[in-house]
């Protein structure tokens, strides 16, 4: 599961095992990448509200599927298969097309988009989205004011320019988390995320 020791949900106590109560999906599953913090609850802490408040919270306006497809490329730059397999499996979860997921998940792993604005299954507005975080990721020091000017020419306004931003530095996050302690996704489900939108206090996995 990783190269450092963690607690699984039947040993935690306490901190830990409140948190885990909260983040548990199906079956007490809790995902490796959170178990991963075990040793140190309040980083988990600290991930889960992250997480919960980048990618699933009502005050968010760009769709989740955008948001989980940045994800999804983010971590396929970073090598990250971890997070790819979880991300894409809940971007395949919120399109309920596979022929469109697939077609996109392919065109990320080619590096070229211009073919899902051919057939339909993104949108010049969305490829934007993705250029931008494919240039955040590979050289970060090379993003300029004129990036952002592209992102507002493609029809985003700063509120949704800041959503971008953030899916793309959380994954970098997650990506380097997981990376750096070896986590895999042995016994993990693929594709649970916290639903709830409308409740950030919400965590639970399903």
């Amino acid at each position: 599961m990783s190269w450092i020791r963690t607690v699984p949900f039947g040993e935690a106590a306490g901190k830990l095992r409140a948190i885990y109560n909260r983040v548990k999906g199906p079956d007490d599953n809790v995902d490796n990448i959170l178990m991963a913090h075990s040793l140190r609850p309040h980083t988990l802490e600290g991930h889960m509200t992250l997480y919960k408040y980048v990618l699933h919270h009502s005050a968010n306006k760009l769709p989740k599927w955008l948001l989980e497809t940045i994800g999804t490329y983010v971590s396929l730059l970073n090598d990250c298969a971890y997070c790819v397999e979880h991300h894409f499996a809940g971007l395949r979860r919120l399109l309920a097309d596979d022929t469109k997921s697939f077609a996109i998940r392919r065109a990320m792993e080619q590096g070229d988009l211009a073919p899902t604005i051919s057939d339909g299954h993104l949108s010049p507005r969305d490829v934007a989205a993705l250029d931008y975080a494919a240039l955040l990721t590979r050289t970060p020091s090379a993003v300029s004011e004129n990036h952002i000017e592209a992102l507002r020419a493609a029809g985003f306004d700063d509120g949704e320019i800041l959503e971008i931003n953030q899916v793309t530095a959380y994954f970098a996050y997650a990506n380097r988390t997981v990376l750096g302690l070896g986590v895999t996704t042995d016994g993990d489900a693929l594709g649970l995320s916290p639903g709830d939108n409308d409740d950030p206090d919400n965590w639970g996995h399903n």
